[in-house]
């Protein structure tokens, strides 16, 4: 399938951010807007048939940057046979890590595990660095610079985007780098800023609460975590795993949901399981959407052109003392909020509150 701007790009006021006041929102990306699975996991796919058939003789590792690009990395390393790790924001005890910043972002400490690099360096020929969109390529120059330094210019290096929005002058100088770049859809980000400032930001804003309510937990083991160097076929084989211990433990749900509507909510960089559980209640007759909670505070406005019109904040799953946000949640016969965070009640609340806004049948799936 070929992709436009159109189908990509939707334009968001960012809160409080003097760097850059617009987002970029992806309606098919399954993160700030809620989009039907197979939709998404097809469009991540379509980017790794990009450059699928340019380095068959090569050993690939894929890099997919937190927290946005996380379930593209792993959707593309899956499709593409590859090892697999994301750049992490959270604390991992007792590893060592290779640090870089996001300047343009609202959480700009970036981080991947210097010893699973170090496991990997041998066998590795190309690091392929996958991002939903790449604006002025500095990010990735920082961390390849670090990974030169670390691993004596060992690596190769290319970039896969869903969107690239780099100047004439980026672009030269990845060449000049002998760095590749892969995207679907060429950006021009030249007058974002000046659409982002014309939304009135008058959406609806919701401060939600961390006291008791009502939903059903269950525990899955053997979760795989991404935040460390992985197979993508067996992260795969344990997200199929997850879906027929989530199956079996829903009982009667899971027999019966055919023609309903069900949201599927990952959490923060835990996006990709999310998604393919989503598409698999999809290939049982349901009508899913999937999207994830983020740390991104962006502006909600009425507008019908604009992308976001309701806001929840939340206490992170992963820390209570950090802000994050959902958008847009609708109204559902049964949610099912998958997370990998540890089990932190009063954060937790404070989705379910969110969600029980317009919902009542709630299951939290816990990956542990």
């Amino acid at each position: 399938m070929e992709y436009t701007e159109k189908d990509l790009v939707k334009i968001a006021k960012r809160e409080n951010n003097t760097k850059r006041n617009y987002l970029v929102v992806d309606p098919l990306q399954g993160k700030h807007i809620p989009v039907v699975p197979s939709k998404a996991l097809d469009l991540f796919a379509a980017l790794a048939d990009t450059f699928r058939e340019k380095y068959k003789d090569e050993k690939l590792l894929l890099v997919g940057f937190a927290e946005t690009a996380t379930a593209i990395g792993a959707q593309a390393a899956i499709t593409v046979g590859a090892d697999y790790i994301q750049t992490t924001r959270e604390v991992i005890p007792g590893v060592n890590y290779l640090f870089f910043s996001e300047e343009h972002s609202h959480a700009t400490e970036q981080k991947l595990v210097k010893d699973d690099i170090d496991r990997a360096a041998a066998e590795t020929d190309r690091i392929i660095f996958i991002e939903d969109e790449v604006t002025t390529g500095k990010t990735i120059r920082n961390i390849i610079s670090i990974l030169d330094r670390e691993y004596d210019g060992k690596f190769k290096y290319s970039v896969a985007s869903l969107l690239n929005g780099m100047s004439e002058e980026n672009l030269e100088r990845y060449k000049r780098q002998g760095i590749s770049l892969y995207y679907l859809v060429k950006t021009d980000h030249s007058t974002y800023g000046d659409r982002a400032e014309t939304f009135k930001g008058d959406g609806f804003y919701y401060k939600c609460p961390d006291k008791a309510a009502e939903y059903t937990t269950i525990y899955v083991k053997n979760r795989m975590d991404a935040r460390r160097l992985i197979d993508s076929g067996k992260y795969e084989e344990a997200c199929e795993n997850l879906w027929r211990e989530i199956r079996e433990k829903t009982g009667n749900m899971a027999d019966n949901i055919s023609g309903k509507r069900i949201l599927v909510i990952g959490t923060e960089e835990f996006m990709f399981p999310a998604l393919y559980i989503g598409r698999k209640m999809e290939k049982e007759g349901a009508e899913v959407r999937c999207h994830s909670t983020t740390r991104s505070p962006i502006a909600v406005s009425l507008e019908k052109e604009y992308p976001l019109h309701s806001r929840y904040e939340l206490k992170s799953l992963y820390d209570p003392d950090r802000r994050t946000f959902i958008y847009d949640i609708g109204k559902y016969d049964k949610v099912l909020i998958v997370t990998d965070s540890p089990e932190i009640k009063e954060s937790q609340e404070t989705l379910i509150n969110a969600v029980r806004m317009q919902n009542k049948d709630i299951t939290v799936v816990r990956w542990c």
